[in-house]
């Protein structure tokens, strides 16, 4: 199947409210530009560098997504174009985006990363972690920033109930905080999780937002 094809049958799948972000990071220039001719404009990278070099190469109209680890002194070299942040796992990484973000007078979107993985090799806060950075009084000071929902990453594993049972505990907190009064930059809109191989099952457990590459771009 083309690329073109992956992601009808992807999209195919999909909610009118689900959003497909691309995964490109492994991808080459020549692939996402056939991708985007078939007419996909979100498209998510891990790195900054690469970031970079596709973002210059490729259309304007693409909306990047950086879904990666995102250290605070990379922050400058995004966040003039970025269209969204999914894995925010800490107050200062938000101070450093806010502050490179007003240099460029833009507002920028971020989600907070929870950790919900059996797994150390993935980031993200916990729940008290997270509440803490939302009841945090300096939060609402921020101008250039703007948190639109929660992101997380799911264990690497075929067992279905534990990736469930996480995928699950990402979307009651938030629902919960759905209900709850929050800051004025601080709004819950964006559940981000899902990948390639878990995708459906985070569909099931009401995500609104998934990230797959090697689904689209497998030929």
């Amino acid at each position: 199947m083309s690329i073109s094809d992956n992601l009808q049958h992807i999209k195919s799948q999909l909610d009118r409210d689900v959003t497909l972000v691309v995964v490109s990071k492994y991808s080459t220039i020549e692939e996402v530009q056939e991708a985007y001719d078939a007419g996909h404009r979100d498209f998510g990278e891990n790195k900054a560098q690469d970031l970079e070099v596709k973002k210059d190469a490729l259309p304007r109209d693409i909306r990047w997504h950086f879904i990666g680890h995102l250290q605070r002194n990379k922050a400058k070299y995004i966040t003039d174009f970025i269209h969204l942040i999914h894995a925010v796992d800490s107050f200062k990484l938000l101070l450093e985006v806010n502050k490179q973000a007003e240099k460029a007078n833009r507002v920028v979107l971020c989600l907070l990363q929870m950790h919900i993985a059996a797994e150390d090799t993935k980031f993200g806060m916990d729940e008290n972690e997270i509440r803490e950075l939302i009841a945090n009084p300096k939060l609402a000071e921020l101008k250039h920033v703007k948190i639109t929902g929660l992101m997380g990453m799911a264990t690497n594993t075929e067992d279905s109930t534990k990736v469930s049972s996480e995928f699950r505990q990402l979307k009651n907190l938030f629902e919960s905080l759905k209900t709850e009064t929050l800051p004025g930059n601080v709004r819950m809109e964006t559940l981000s999780m899902g990948m390639s191989q878990d995708y459906k099952l985070a569909l099931a457990n009401g995500t609104t937002m998934v990230r797959i590459g090697s689904a689209v771009f497998k030929s």
